[in-house]
């Protein structure tokens, strides 16, 4: 009986996942391995919903959001019950090498599960589009999402222009603003609010009333769902008493950003770790996240990955303020 690899996708959904699977599963095939699909993530780990996978079962899915395997979050696995449970599921089916792909709680969970059981052989792929994994430049889904915000900021702007409206644009990022960051940049946004920093409204008042005195009529704030001061509704709300003279409008883009076809940066980098993570467990290692760094695939260990978060780039954050003027 070949040796088998499984893989799951948990968490939130991200695109590039697909890639991911596809990578994984063609690569395990090259090295002589039977690549099984885990459903659902840990829950589907659990219950026992695993099918082996072949070739032809990953044929056409590259450029496919979502995650054909499903994904979602298990409070089961939380338990030591549930992760017996999913222990006991991949001792029936013989499967000692697992990659799942997913986010900080996705590696937290892992790292709990190889503490129970040592014997097992588990490596990560950072499948989230909050861009917040310590020891990755980039997480998969991420520059899709990036580009669906770009995409809707850059559309509101020509009615912000032609009306004359003050639009502030709340993107996902419940702890990490770099979703925010990067639209920000990207679309000439006038200000942008993220979790990591302090939100200093009076500066904000500062850059619309300059505008405005330059008969500046129309502007774009960009909000990450996470930051202090509440997202787009709320900030809407207060600068709606500080500048009565603006039309406001606020926008939420939600879960949009999760959808859609993945770019080529992230269906590359998801193809490219996919690829290394089923090479590296072959060469024996375990218990770590991958990434890439300065264009190099790197390994960091699940403990670190989930204990620090990437810093924002505080050049980024300088560029927002002086690219406003």
């Amino acid at each position: 009986m070949k040796e088998r690899i499984g893989v799951l996708c948990s968490g939130g959904d991200a695109p590039g996942m697909n890639a991911a699977i596809r990578a994984v599963v063609r690569t395990a095939l090259y090295l002589g391995y039977e690549p099984i699909g885990i459903y659902r993530g840990y829950e589907g780990l659990i219950s026992g919903q695993v099918t082996p996978l072949s070739a032809s079962s990953v044929s056409g899915i590259i450029h496919r959001g979502g995650t054909i395997l499903g994904a979602g979050r298990s409070p089961r696995f939380l338990t030591p019950e549930g992760r017996k449970a999913a222990y006991e599921t991949l001792q029936k089916h013989n499967i000692q090498k697992i990659i799942l792909i997913g986010g900080d709680g996705t590696f937290k969970g892992a790292k709990v599960f190889l503490d129970e059981y040592p014997d097992l052989q588990i490596l990560g792929l950072p499948g989230t589009i909050d861009n917040d994994l310590y020891g990755t430049d980039l997480t998969i889904g991420f520059d899709t999402a990036v580009n669906i915000a770009v995409e809707a900021v850059d559309r509101l702007r020509d009615t912000a222009a032609a009306m004359g409206r003050l639009f502030l644009v709340e993107v996902m990022g419940r702890d990490s603003g770099f979703i925010a960051l990067y639209t920000a940049v990207a679309c000439g946004a006038e200000a942008v609010l993220i979790p990591e920093t302090p939100t200093d409204f009076e500066a904000i008042v500062r850059v619309l009333e300059r505008g405005w005195q330059r008969q500046k009529t129309s502007a774009i704030i960009i909000v990450a769902e996470g930051d202090e001061a509440g997202g787009a509704l709320q900030v809407a709300a207060q600068l709606e008493q500080r500048f009565p003279h603006y039309e406001i409008r606020a926008t939420v883009l939600g879960h949009i950003q999760r959808g859609g076809n993945p770019t080529a940066t992230d269906r590359i980098l998801a193809s490219k770790l996919g690829a290394v993570a089923v090479e590296r467990l072959h060469e024996g290692a375990s218990g770590a996240m991958l990434g890439v760094q300065n264009g190099e695939v790197v390994l960091t260990p699940f403990f670190r990955a989930v204990k620090a978060h990437q810093p924002v780039n505080p050049l980024l954050l300088k560029l927002v303020e002086i690219l406003s003027l």
